[in-house]
């Protein structure tokens, strides 16, 4: 009996596994080479840049936190952006969570999966639960989360020596790919209508703010359009209950 469960939890850590062959985990890939590239560019040398990979496992967050070395912001403030664009993980690791536990999940191996939330590996994961039992989905988004973090992480430590070699229109390329994901990725897992005015508001406010707070214009974005979207949901949704 112990050998059939071994077996069935390998099979269920391969098949999640299988995200690194989507176009998904390709264009994770090449926005993760495009931040490096970045990251380079600024004069972060190898070690930082996968330290930032293995610390940091969320693209925009690195994005932000390189963004803010190059504009010479403080470390409070770049403390501050950092933590509230990590801050979307919160809802989404405990929307993943209950999917995956079971009265024997133990709470280190949640503690550690949590730490592989990111978007790609969460709508892969959301989009196939219904197909893999309850018992077996922590192993199957470990081999998800897993198999991405350490992909790209040893692609940052292997690929930067050739990375520094890439033409700078290939770099740029590859880097444009980052927001883009992003912006589809986020598009395509909001549940409701407050989400699209958040992304709608930061993609207006955001060039507005680098006018005028160049050092803090990311933060500012975010924390404006993302308060304007969630009190226009909030009246909304108000008045629509009250008739």
């Amino acid at each position: 009996m112990s050998n059939v469960i071994q077996q069935t939890k390998s099979f269920w850590f391969l098949k999640g596994m299988r995200v690194l062959f989507t176009l998904p985990a390709l264009t994770l890939a090449c926005a993760i080479i495009g931040f490096a590239g970045f990251a380079i560019e600024v004069g972060i040398p190898m070690p930082e840049v996968v330290a930032m990979n293995f610390f940091i496992w969320a693209l925009p967050a690195k994005l932000i936190m390189v963004s803010s070395i190059l504009s010479g912001t403080s470390i409070a403030a770049t403390f501050i952006a950092v933590t509230l664009s990590s801050i979307r993980f919160m809802p989404m690791t405990a929307s993943i969570v209950p999917e995956m536990r079971t009265k024997d999940t133990r709470t280190w191996i949640l503690l550690i999966l949590s730490h592989f939330v990111a978007i790609t590996g969460w709508l892969y994961a959301f989009e196939n639960f219904k197909n893999v039992p309850r018992e077996n989905r922590t192993v199957y988004f470990a081999g998800i989360g897993g198999s991405l973090f350490i992909f790209n992480t040893l692609l940052v430590a292997i690929g930067y020596p050739l990375i520094e070699t890439f033409p700078p229109y290939a770099l740029a390329a590859l880097f444009l790919l980052t927001p883009i994901y992003f912006l589809l990725s986020l598009w395509r897992s909001a549940r409701n209508y407050s989400i699209y005015l958040a992304m709608g508001f930061g993609i207006v406010l955001g060039p507005i703010f680098s006018q005028f707070f160049p050092q803090i214009d990311i933060l500012l974005g975010g924390f404006v359009g993302g308060s304007l979207a969630t009190l226009i949901y909030a009246v909304v949704e108000h008045r629509r209950v009250q008739v």
